[in-house]
C-alpha cells in the first residue's frame, strides 16, 4: 500500500473523470489519498469527495499561501470554522510562495503563523508549502516550533542544509513528488544523503507529473514512479520503498489502517 500524501484530486482538472482517477490509484495500490485544501471555494468540492471515497481520500483544511489576498482575515475565518468543527488529519495546505507575487507578504507570514497555532493546539500536523519562501519560514517555525508541531514540507525541493534544517524541528517529514525523476533537478543527489524515514510519497496532482508524464496532468497512481526512483537512489527493493513511505505517512498523519 502507498500513500499519496498531497493530491488536489478535488480540483476542475478532474471533473470529468474523477472517480475513474481514484479507482485507478486505488487499483495501483495508491490506496490512501491526503486532500489539502486550498481555499474556501474548494471546501465543498473536497468534503464531497471524501465523502465519496470515506476509505480513501483524507481532508486537510487550511488557507493556502497563494489565496492569501486582501481577503485573507474573512477567508481564514471560514478555515478555522470547518477546521473547528470536525475532525482533519492536518492543518494545509499552508505557508508562503514568494515566487509569483510578493504582494501579500505580510499578510502570508501572519495567516501561516495563525494557522500554525491552530494546529498546535489541535494536535494535528501541518502541510508546509514553501516556494521562495524557505528563510521566511524558516523564521517563523524557529520561533513557535515546539513538541506539539509536526509536518510536512511538502514538495521538496531544497539543499541538504534546508534539509536538515527541517529535521532540527523533530517532528517534520519531506514529501517527495515528481521533481525527483526531472533529470536536472538534482534532488535525488540530496536525498542520498538523507535517511529514508525523513521521506513521504506525494503527486500533488494534477500539477508535477513525474517522467515519463512529465507536462501531462498528474494523478495519484503516479505515486508509483516517484517510488520507483526512489528506489534507485537508495538503492533498495521497491518493497522497502513502500513500507518505510507509508509508515512514515501513517504515523505522521495518524491514518486509520
Amino acid at each position: 500500500m502507498f500513500v499519496d500524501t498531497h493530491t488536489h484530486l478535488f480540483s476542475d482538472a478532474f471533473d470529468e473523470d474523477r472517480a475513474q482517477v481514484v479507482q485507478t490509484a486505488i487499483d495501483a495500490g495508491v490506496s490512501k489519498l491526503l486532500l489539502p485544501n486550498i481555499d474556501v471555494q474548494t471546501i465543498d468540492a473536497m468534503h464531497e469527495l471524501e465523502n465519496q471515497f470515506p476509505q480513501n481520500c483524507f481532508s486537510m483544511m487550511g488557507l493556502h499561501p497563494g489565496s492569501v489576498t486582501q481577503n485573507w482575515e474573512k477567508d481564514l475565518e471560514i478555515v478555522k470554522k470547518h477546521l473547528f468543527s470536525r475532525k482533519y488529519i492536518a492543518v494545509g495546505e499552508i505557508g508562503m510562495d514568494l515566487y509569483w507575487d510578493k504582494t501579500f507578504m505580510e499578510e502570508q507570514k501572519q495567516a501561516f503563523k495563525l494557522q500554525v497555532e491552530w494546529a498546535k493546539e489541535l494536535r494535528i500536523p501541518i502541510a508546509i508549502h514553501a516556494r521562495d519562501a524557505f528563510d521566511e519560514i524558516f523564521e517563523i517555525l524557529d520561533r513557535i516550533n515546539d513538541e506539539n508541531l509536526t509536518g510536512v514540507f511538502h514538495c521538496f525541493t531544497g539543499t541538504k542544509e534546508q534539509a536538515d534544517h527541517i529535521q532540527s524541528y523533530g517532528g517534520f517529514k519531506l514529501g517527495i513528488g515528481g521533481v525527483l525523476t526531472y533529470k536536472k533537478a538534482g534532488l535525488d543527489e540530496v536525498l542520498s544523503q538523507i535517511d529514508l524515514k525523513e521521506l513521504i510519497l506525494e503527486t500533488d496532482s494534477p500539477y508535477l507529473a513525474p517522467v515519463p508524464f512529465r507536462g501531462k496532468r498528474n494523478q495519484s497512481s503516479y505515486v508509483l514512479h516517484i517510488a520507483e526512483k526512489l528506489s534507485e537512489v537508495y538503492e533498495l527493493p521497491l518493497s522497502e520503498i513502500e513500507r518505510q513511505t507509508t509508515e512514515n505517512a501513517m504515523e505522521l498523519f495518524n491514518l486509520p489502517a
